[in-house]
């Protein structure tokens, strides 16, 4: 039997209400200056080789002209010049600014497939178990808990130890870190159907012989959009520092492969004589993650204006 009940608005005042989230999204300055910092950073890494081109250099060719014999970059801020915009790198004479530009590419292919991955298997978890109950319930609990508290980073280093030479490096830091990251949207999502199980229109819809499929598809999932989509957002981040992390440890994507995260651990040993090396890569992931999670607050407002209310 097709059932059609809708959803009552939530409890909050009609001239929030009546106001369209992108309007409230557009009125928060720190949202949209972390939205355009997000739309520059996507099209730096979009158009890496372009602008790498331009520059007139490439992330993997060596220049050993543009260091000493010592290693050290040659000129001033570690070979700033109009040839070299970021400088170079310490013992290869690459050029910083294809490296840095191609990185981001590295980073954000990491970072939105890996909350891809995570939010895909929170959501069919967490919905699944606040809907169902029972042992099913119980026992989804106990693994979130059980992987909530994994020591993920030592199971990662062992993986790349023993991972074959020819499966892709940044598809098994996709895999491990997307695996590991769902059950904290997990948790969220579950308790949220919860909630909805005990609402109104939920309850009609039961009671009018809706089957799981339908209230699964109709009444929960459009009431969890919002809650998934800012939970996604606030969850890049995140997944781009672990890359980073992981890089920085020398278990992330392999050299010659430019990342974030490697760049600034080679850095650490030359922050002495060559710290405009750590600042270009350091500063481009701060201002990526910080934009992320401005822009993931600033959506969050817009979608549930209650949020905003709770803080002041």
């Amino acid at each position: 039997m097709s059932v059609d009940i809708s959803p009552a608005l939530p409890d909050i005042p009609l001239s929030r209400t009546t106001r369209h989230p992108l309007r409230r999204l557009l009125g928060d300055r720190w949202a949209v200056a972390g939205g355009a910092v997000i739309l520059v950073f996507l099209l730096v890494a979009l158009a890496a080789p372009l602008l790498s081109a331009i520059g007139g250099h490439d992330p993997y060719t060596y220049d050993l002209t543009a260091v000493t014999d010592a290693g050290a970059p040659i000129g001033f801020g570690g070979g700033i010049s109009a040839d070299h915009w970021f400088g170079v790198e310490p013992m290869t004479g690459r050029d910083l600014f294809a490296v840095v530009v191609h990185g981001a590419r590295t980073s954000f292919l990491v970072g939105f497939g890996a909350t891809a991955l995570s939010v895909l298997i929170g959501v069919l978890v967490g919905i699944t178990s606040g809907y169902f109950g029972g042992w099913y319930d119980r026992v989804a609990s106990r693994l979130i808990d059980v992987l909530l508290g994994f020591p993920w980073l030592v199971f990662v280093i062992a993986l790349g130890a023993i991972a074959p030479a020819r499966f892709p490096k940044q598809l098994l830091v996709i895999l491990v870190i997307g695996l590991f990251g769902w059950p904290s949207i997990a948790r969220v999502i579950r308790g949220q159907t919860l909630a909805l199980k005990k609402r109104t229109f939920v309850i009609a819809a039961t009671a009018l012989g809706a089957g799981p499929a339908h209230l699964l598809r109709h009444q929960y999932l459009p009431n969890l959009w919002s809650t998934i989509i800012v939970y996604a957002t606030m969850t890049v981040p995140g997944m781009i520092g672990a890359e980073a992390a992981l890089s920085f440890l020398g278990v992330g994507v392999p050299p010659p492969t430019p990342a974030w995260g490697r760049t600034i651990g080679d850095a650490i040993s030359w922050v002495q004589t060559d710290p405009m090396f750590l600042v270009f890569p350091g500063a481009a992931l701060f201002l990526a993650t910080l934009a992320f999670n401005l822009f993931g607050d600033g959506l969050r407002d817009a979608l549930d204006p209650r949020t905003r209310e709770t803080r002041r």
